[in-house]
């Protein structure tokens, strides 16, 4: 029996997840049948796009598929290779954790309103991300790309009885039309130069890879497109839409935007500049680089100031956003040097954290799922001590905290490792420009890397240890089975790719040989599974399995020495320091955690303290309590978007004398557009 070809397999995959978008209304008087049979089809679409996208990297072989529809002389191209491949074996890999997660975690949207829509648009949303990674040609992967666009739009706003919601989907959408205008902008200038504008042929992307582009032209067409993915992807200062959407969304829809939507912004950035048109000028890569470097650092500060805990997952996705960039940048400088093996060695590190952040990010916004699902609370300076009450949700969402603050045996550390090792080698690149972005931007990397590790101690410290610091006792239970079996299987997959990514290295070796020429199998593994050594053993090595032994025989020696006799672990009460009558309102919150940083990069941030008399009959001098508030304030949106935001309005306010509900005035103006087009025929 002949099996399916992965192109087909991907293909069948995007229409059932269209299928259950269709079948999902008529199951609407029946909502609880309706989430378990549309996310058992979406586990399943999953698996079969996992088999898909791991096939076609493993092989190495691109595939093509042309459909008879869309325009009469532009019909639907398709075409799946190691790059797009590797793209959906991450969509696939995530969407697959996050169905079965979603079949508890759906279920308990049930009790405020109905979920026909939210299943309708979830399905399109993993649909249109996946069609756009299968798109061949600029027409179809626009529609796909708005089809993404608007069906997330819709899951942002699923709990529309709210402000927040609706004012978070709005600007969504419009950084999101904004960045689709700029992207078919440089698709035009692409298709001009491939085929002219006589025929649709030049929309393909293979016209656009044989076609020859001036300099100039090029670099317009890359600015374009960069602008319009990166707003896609949250890069600042475009980045403004991301704290604002993540936190109003469905925690499981935050799960697949953070995770994947983000990382379908970066596929586009790598398809073109890696393979539809060549890297033409050094500042391209410069440009990736730099805004890399602003990203890291600054999302990992504004993260370090939240006290809403998906608030602050937003930001930190804004970070490893900046870290892939970072990575990118250095491969694109590399290739356009024709360093090729360096390039690989970078672009591997790049499209490594894709992977890693798409799971633990997913992880841990499952994880602040289940955490809002059990206590209904999102602030953490009323959250404390859930360890005792959810054991299994505090232990997958410590691997996530381990992972994203890159901690060894997790997958974040090999990522950022190998994004260091390529800054180490990036002294041969030339020009003394270089020569000091280089060792700036390894720096700047360490400390976004030691203030993401400082963040997550905060968020774990704060929301499972200590005790319980909101109003009354704490409710809080462990969730169901489902929504715990999503997490342990994200957080699995993040040990597994820490611990053997010399395996996953070499999977992923055709997508960089494809990209730039050279792969990193012969090096990474010349010393087989167990090292990692991603140039030479003599410049650097890392071993997983054996840094995952020494961790679990040093956790396995404490538990037996603390447990093994009765006695020695003794429990007593809390050290009152002298002070009797301690309460749970004197421990450290997440605003007081983040007070030293506040003070030292005060200057970076727009900071607002304000201090209250509780009671205002007394005088300041013989007030009892205090209200102290502050609150950190994203300074582009005060530089960039807010002037902006106050000029649409003065603009608009003074356009509303055109209108002013006299017929005169408006056959005046049709006389006046009548004579000037008289004048100019």
């Amino acid at each position: 029996m002949t099996l399916p070809t992965p192109l087909a397999v991907a293909f069948f995959t995007a229409l059932i997840f269209i299928i259950m978008a269709v079948v999902s209304p008529l199951l609407a008087s029946r909502q609880a049948s309706l989430i378990r049979i549309a996310f058992f089809f979406s586990v399943v679409a999953c698996i079969m796009g996992l088999y898909a996208g791991f096939s076609v990297v493993l092989s190495g072989q691109a595939e093509t598929l042309t459909l008879p529809i869309g325009l009469p002389d532009l019909p639907f191209y398709l075409r799946l290779d190691a790059l797009s491949g590797f793209f959906f074996t991450i969509t696939s890999l995530l969407g697959l954790f996050v169905s079965v997660y979603s079949f508890g975690y759906v279920k308990g949207l049930l009790d405020r309103r109905p979920v026909t829509s939210f299943v309708v648009f979830y399905n399109l949303f993993m649909a249109g991300m996946l069609l756009v990674l299968m798109a061949d040609d600029a027409y179809f992967f626009m529609i796909s790309w708005e089809l993404m666009t608007v069906s997330s739009f819709f899951l942002v706003c699923f709990e529309d009885e709210s402000l927040e919601a609706r004012r978070a989907a709005f600007i969504y959408l419009l950084i999101a039309h904004v960045g689709a205008m700029t992207i078919l902008l440089a698709f035009g200038i692409l298709a001009g130069f491939a085929a002219g504008f006589e025929s649709f042929r030049g929309f393909t992307f293979e016209a656009m890879r044989t076609a020859s582009i001036p300099r100039s032209w090029a670099s317009i067409a890359f600015v374009l497109a960069f602008f319009g993915f990166a707003a896609k992807a949250g890069v600042i200062p475009m980045h403004v839409w991301l704290p604002e959407a993540h936190p109003a969304a469905p925690s499981n829809v935050s799960a697949l935007m953070s995770g994947v939507m983000l990382k379908v912004a970066i596929y586009g950035i790598v398809r073109l500049a890696f393979d539809i048109f060549p890297i033409t000028a050094w500042w391209w890569g410069g440009l990736v680089l730099c805004l890399g470097l602003v990203s890291a650092v600054m999302g990992i500060l504004y993260a370090l100031m939240q006290v809403d805990l998906k608030r602050l997952l937003a930001y930190s996705s804004v970070e490893n956003v900046g870290i892939i960039m970072i990575s990118l940048g250095l491969a694109m400088l590399f290739k356009f040097h024709n360093l090729n093996l360096l390039a690989a060695l970078a672009l591997t590190a790049s499209l490594y954290h894709c992977l890693n952040h798409a799971l633990f990010k997913g992880l841990l916004f499952m994880g602040a799922g289940a955490i809002l699902h059990s206590t209904h609370e999102r602030n953490m300076e009323r959250m404390g001590g859930l360890i005792h009450r959810m054991p299994q949700t505090a232990l997958v969402f410590l691997a996530g905290c381990l992972a994203v603050s890159a901690l060894p045996p997790f997958n974040g550390f090999v990522s950022e490792w190998l994004a260091f090792q390529a800054f180490l080698q990036s002294s041969v690149l030339p020009g003394q420009v270089l020569k000091l972005l280089s060792p700036l931007g390894a720096a700047l990397l360490a400390l976004a890397a030691a203030m993401s590790a400082r963040c997550f101690v905060k968020v774990y410290g704060v929301v499972f240890l200590g005790r319980w610091r909101g109003q009354g006792q704490c409710q809080a239970q462990e969730t169901g089975l489902a929504m715990r079996a999503g997490m342990w299987l994200a957080a699995g997959a993040c040990l597994a790719l820490g611990v053997f990514p010399t395996l996953v290295i070499g999977w992923m070796d055709t997508v960089t040989n494809e990209l730039t020429g050279a792969g990193l199998k012969a090096s990474a593994q010349a010393y087989g599974w167990l090292w990692l050594t991603p140039v030479s053993a003599a410049r650097a090595s890392y071993s997983g399995p054996l840094v995952f032994a020494v961790i679990a025989v040093v956790i396995l020696a404490a538990y037996l020495v603390f447990h093994s006799r009765k006695g020695v672990v003794r429990r007593s009460a809390v050290w009152d320091c002298g002070y009797p009558g301690l309460t749970n309102r004197m421990q450290y919150n997440s605003t007081s955690f983040a007070m030293p940083l506040r003070r030292i990069f005060g200057s970076l941030l727009i900071i607002k303290e304000t201090v209250r008399p509780c009671d205002v009959t007394r005088p300041a001098a013989f007030q009892e309590r205090f209200t102290y508030e502050v609150k950190v304030l994203d300074r582009v949106w005060y530089i960039f978007y807010k002037p902006l935001t106050q000029a649409v309005f003065w603009i608009a306010r003074h356009a509303t004398r055109l209108q002013n509900g006299r017929i005169q005035i408006y056959l005046m103006y049709s006389l006046i557009t009548l004579i000037v087009l008289l004048v100019f025929s």
